[in-house]
């Protein structure tokens, strides 16, 4: 039967896409009339010339009427119930069938989903908004879900619709959730969110909770199911939960996958299944190169970093950014991992092989701010949602970029889930979150007049220290045993403490201090140094203030900085001698370690992030020995605990001589927790070798060289102890023994006291 339903006035409100709501028009609707159930579907269909409802189960066809618009279609059926039907589509000479997306209700965020996203305590957000491929009455499809209180209406822009804003209208909840399930698509679909304020513009964007998008410079979100990667870690992971990494052995190589090594462009990349994708090139990389992918790399890297002893891998941001250029620290997908590399899964595939080979994983995460890209969040639905509205507050005008409201639930519950995201999803082991410091200054790179202080007047922003403890209690609650580890450069108190006692609940911070206080003082004559010893022992004046991780990072090599090696004063042999003097002094000092790749072999030239690292120069010997010093220096840290399990106790470190600033030599003792063990670190920071240099130690025997920077083996002058000394009974230093040691120039001696070959010759 047919019969008109609908004013006009409800017809245009879809037609001109001004309904919030096209449920409350399209679909079916039960009207009753004259005592029956008579059903009214309506579609609304740009480009059809006619349409027909189908319903498979009476094998019927109704055809339906144009009603108030050419493109809007009514029929009425008597029935008594209506479900799954299907619309038959003629568009020109086509025609299709399919499920009508408005004839499915159902509601994937239930009432309590809203309620925690309100408030700011959906954990697991990411599992309800974005796309999610379900089922729906029987039929599988994809649910979408965007945030946008303040649009007038959200539209679904995609490949199934022809990148049609008109096809498919959302529907906006009471908390100002759009949603909309799409029946018979799947993985792989792209889309975006067309976005409209109340003035009538209109925005296209990338899904927030977008799981992958496509390839730069395109933009689009890609459907993902990221629940189908079968992983094989699972010892590793209930090892990682029952281990408390601060006890725990931390040398971190920190990289930059794209530019750690680069692959031809005539060799394609191969995929799990055996066939090759397109090679994507970059303009900007030299002729005929192209970026690895996660696969390739876990074939390549994985290997080199486990030879070398590193335990952890540390990756420069690997969510999504537009440009190369920004090392990934611009993000527009927050929860997608950089399609540069390859797929969600491949990245998958690349984390389960470092923890195959005992690697933890870390990623660099960018809560601080966000880029003005337009199919980003900036600006998201039309008004400043992610950011604030006061550029005061809102903008980090050095920085080009924005910064998150977090005083707003919402967005702290996005960033918030978003940490917790990875580590749920990828399995990662740990967070390096970046410009901390940042987050918790209103005035951080601001002119007085350009920032607006907090409720008490200061300068502090109590909303992004709060929301930092709301991320270290969500992340530790659910995966004990990972890291969270803050770039924070200013004195701000208890970052590394728990949030139990007021602290932000990192369990490391980087120490910025020790950075700043050993590379002034190594690019220095080494005759200079004298002078300034106190830039090596000040950072034990404040050791046990926070749980401190040692880092020579990606910052300290561009932008004229010159490379680590470059650094050094004298010759090639004192250069290269200083730096293994620094990073085995930085090895043997409390606190866990960062490096960043390239280091381990001396490069000359500044980290170029478009180029391959200077593999070169791994044909020259000198480099050779540099990085099999780093091999054992790895290994010496990984297998003595003394060197690790008391980075953060105060029994852990014991000066025997700080003062020595003529001769620039420094002593001390490193103690294990869970036994009576201890090392004996001394070290001389100039090239004037001593023959006999005595200091104090604890206990009487034999005290083994476990360790000598200026080994042969090294590229060093050989110069030692002949495997070890046995003490004198000579008190020095406030110790009732002493040794008699050989100091090599610009060397670092590890000893430990040989209680087998003690207790055999003395009884």
């Amino acid at each position: 039967m047919s019969m008109t339903t609908i004013a006009p006035e409800q017809v245009n409100s879809i037609v001109w896409n001004q309904h919030n709501d096209p449920f409350e028009i399209l679909g079916s609707h039960p009207i009753e009339q004259d005592g029956k159930t008579v059903w009214a579907v309506r579609a609304y269909l740009p480009n059809a010339s006619a349409a027909w409802v189908v319903i498979p189960e009476q094998r019927k066809e109704y055809p339906m009427q144009t009603v108030h618009h050419p493109q809007f279609f009514e029929c009425t059926i008597e029935t008594a119930e209506l479900a799954n039907y299907q619309l038959r589509i003629k568009e020109g000479e086509h025609e299709r069938v399919i499920y009508d997306p408005y004839a499915f209700r159902s509601p994937h965020l239930t009432d309590f989903d809203l309620h925690l996203f309100k408030e700011g305590n959906h954990h697991r957000i990411y599992e309800k908004l974005g796309a999610h491929p379900t089922e729906i009455d029987g039929v599988k499809g994809v649910y979408f879900a965007v945030w946008a209180p303040n649009a007038r209406n959200v539209s679904l822009l995609a490949d199934f619709n022809l990148w049609d804003g008109r096809k498919n209208q959302m529907r906006k909840g009471r908390t100002g959730v759009w949603e909309l399930f799409i029946p018979e698509i799947g993985v792989g679909e792209h889309y975006k969110y067309e976005i409209k304020n109340f003035e009538g513009h209109i925005y296209e964007k990338s899904d927030p909770y977008g799981f992958q998008q496509e390839p730069r410079p395109k933009t689009a979100s890609i459907v993902t199911d990221l629940n189908t990667y079968s992983w094989t870690d699972e010892d590793w992971m209930e090892k990682r939960r029952r281990s408390d990494p601060l006890t725990q052995p931390v040398s971190v190589y920190e990289v930059h996958l794209g530019s750690w090594l680069h692959a031809s462009s005539a060799e394609p990349a191969k995929l799990p299944n055996g066939e090759t994708e397109p090679v994507v090139i970059v303009s900007e990389l030299k002729p005929g190169a192209r970026f690895l992918t996660y696969r390739e790399l876990a074939d390549r890297l994985i290997p080199y970093v486990k030879e070398l002893g590193y335990t952890h891998l540390e990756l420069l941001p690997i969510a999504e950014h537009p440009f190369d250029g920004s090392w990934g620290y611009q993000v527009t997908g927050y929860y997608a991992p950089t399609s540069r590399f390859g797929s969600p899964e491949d990245f998958m595939y690349f984390v389960d092989k470092c923890h195959e080979n005992d690697l933890g994983v870390i990623v660099d995460w960018v809560p601080g701010h966000f880029p003005k890209d337009g199919h980003g969040l900036a600006f998201f639905d039309g008004s400043h949602l992610y950011e604030h509205s006061d550029p005061r507050k809102g903008e980090h005008k050095g920085w080009g970029t924005l910064v998150f409201n977090y005083g707003r639930h919402e967005v702290s519950n996005f960033l918030a889930a978003n940490a917790l995201f990875w580590f749920d999803k990828y399995h990662i082991d740990g967070i390096r979150v970046d410009a901390v410091a940042s987050m918790l200054y209103n005035d951080y790179c601001r002119e007085p007049g350009e920032w607006l202080p907090n409720k008490y007047g200061g300068r502090e922003n109590l909303e992004a220290a709060d929301f930092l403890r709301q991320v270290n209690h969500i992340i530790f609650s659910y995966f004990p045993g990972i890291l969270s580890i803050a770039e924070e450069s200013t004195s701000w108190p208890m970052v590394s403490w728990p949030t139990y006692t007021g602290g932000l609940g990192f369990n490391l911070k980087w120490d910025m201090g020790w950075m700043h206080d050993m590379l002034d003082y190594f690019s220095m004559d080494p005759w200079f140094r004298q002078f300034h010893q106190n830039n090596i022992t000040f950072s034990m004046w404040y050791n046990h203030s926070e749980n401190f991780m040692l880092a020579l990072s990606h910052d300290e090599v561009v932008h004229g900085k010159s490379n680590i090696i470059g650094k050094m004063p004298g010759d090639t042999w004192q250069k290269l001698a200083n730096v293994r003097c620094l990073f085995s002094y930085m090895f043997a000092h409390p606190g866990k370690k960062t490096m960043f790749m390239s280091m381990e072999f001396g490069q000359w030239s500044e980290w170029n992030d478009w180029t391959d690292l200077q593999w070169d120069l791994l044909q020259h010997e000198g480099h050779q020995r540099l990085k099999r010093f780093f091999q054992d220096l790895n290994h010496l840290y990984r297998s003595e605990p003394v060197l690790y399990t008391q980075d953060f106790a105060q029994p852990g470190f014991e000066w025997i001589d700080c003062s020595d600033n003529r001769h620039s030599v420094v002593s001390f003792i490193r103690r294990d927790q869970d036994s009576d063990d201890f090392a004996i670190v001394v070290c001389n920071f100039t090239p004037q070798p001593h023959s006999h240099y005595r200091i104090g130690v604890p206990q009487k025997g034999f005290y083994t060289e476990l360790f000598n920077s200026d080994a042969r083996p090294y590229g060093g002058s050989n110069m030692g102890n002949l495997g070890g000394k046995w003490t004198n009974d000579w008190s020095l230093h406030s110790h009732p023994y002493s040794l008699d040691l050989c100091l090599p120039p610009l060397g670092v001696l590890i000893l430990k006291l040989d209680k087998k070959k003690t207790a055999e010759v003395m009884g």
